[in-house]
């Protein structure tokens, strides 16, 4: 991966990466999720788009900010951020948390979004499977995913001591976020690819409804795949992200 750059969005020092030439594609990662998540995306993405890959307020590079962590915020950060990169619309490929914000980004900012993918994101927190439930339920700084929780200590302009404070900030936020409806997804205007692991952290019925309301999107069930499909099939998801992109 490049060595990054910093720049001034809103009153947050975003980090991002850029790596190869084309039409922009925004990689949007995860919650606690840095660069390095995509690390198996960003250099088959690479060679055929422009990838630009921020880490949001509060991950990796980029520090927390005053406030709580919302899906609205973010969505005003990479908002923001196209704007500041001279970005008039680009294709969001979008995990997780990055795919909760992209939905937002979709219905605020629908002139900006060229095509979305979705890998693994949920318009509603009623939408998490009983894993993830369980999960949430019982997780600490100490106990939560080591690869995430490291990776934060040792990258955090923040430091090792605020962890707690962001893990907080994101737990909350996914007890509570988003809160969108059907009625919003019927909105969505962008060509939209919808990602799912066969047992992930989102509810597949949850993942259908989606699929139902967001009029022109198409839905893909990655077989044999939990909330970490971009990880553990990267291969096939790349070529189906690609496919859909450059249908």
């Amino acid at each position: 991966m490049s060595a990054g750059q910093y720049i001034e969005v809103n009153g947050l020092t975003t980090y991002y990466e850029v790596h190869g030439d084309g039409e922009p594609m925004l990689l949007m990662h995860g919650g606690f999720c840095t660069v390095e998540t995509f690390a198996q995306q960003t250099p088959h993405f690479a060679a055929k788009y422009q990838v630009i890959v921020p880490e949001r307020r509060g991950h990796g590079r980029t520090p927390d900010v005053n406030g709580p962590i919302t899906y609205e915020s973010m969505a005003g950060d990479t908002i923001g951020l196209m704007q500041a990169l001279g970005i008039p619309s680009a294709y969001l490929v979008a995990y997780s948390d990055g795919g909760n914000t992209a939905l937002v980004i979709a219905l605020k900012r629908p002139d900006l979004v060229r095509k979305m993918v979705c890998l693994g994101a949920n318009f509603h927190y009623n939408g998490m499977a009983p894993v993830a439930q369980q999960v949430m339920e019982h997780a600490t700084p100490d106990n939560f995913y080591p690869w995430l929780v490291n990776k934060y200590k040792e990258v955090s302009p923040d430091g090792p001591e605020h962890l707690p404070v962001v893990f907080e900030k994101i737990m909350r936020m996914w007890r509570e976020e988003p809160a969108l409806t059907p009625e919003d997804l019927g909105r969505i205007q962008a060509p939209t690819l919808l990602l799912v692991g066969d047992r992930d952290w989102v509810a597949m019925e949850h993942t259908v409804q989606m699929y139902e309301s967001i009029a022109n999107s198409q839905l893909c069930v990655i077989p044999g795949a939990t909330h970490g499909a971009p990880f553990e099939k990267a291969a096939l998801v790349n070529q189906i992200v690609l496919d859909f992109l450059g249908s």
